[in-house]
């Protein structure tokens, strides 16, 4: 399944200048994740936010926000963001910060043994 470059391309510069952020294909897309956890990425041409379930009511609310449903199910915590969400730079930054903000109350995945 094809991803919006373009997308990740804003995505890999709003990152930029952020320490330790890896990106990982994965959900057919790609993933960004800062200090080892998944925090923001892009499945086909719409933003994957991880912004924490105390935020995830209110950006439901948000012009272009979704829940993510993954396997029939939806995952609190976790939206898609549509292009009419991150229309302007604002709205794109307000995004980004939301999953940042969030990333250090996130938990890392557990390592997979070798």
């Amino acid at each position: 399944m094809a991803f919006s470059e373009s997308l990740s391309n804003r995505i890999r510069e709003a990152l930029a200048d952020h320490p330790n952020v890896t990106e990982k294909r994965m959900f057919g897309g790609i993933c960004y994740m800062v200090d080892d956890k998944m925090c923001v990425g892009v499945a086909d041409d719409q933003m994957m936010c991880r912004i924490g379930e105390d935020a995830y009511e209110s950006a439901l609310e948000r012009p272009g926000c979704h829940e993510m449903v993954f396997t029939g199910r939806p995952m609190k915590g976790y939206v898609f963001i549509d292009e009419t969400g991150m229309k302007t730079e604002s709205d794109f930054r307000y995004w980004i910060n939301l999953c940042l903000d969030f990333n250090p109350k996130a938990k890392a995945s557990k390592k997979k043994s070798k």
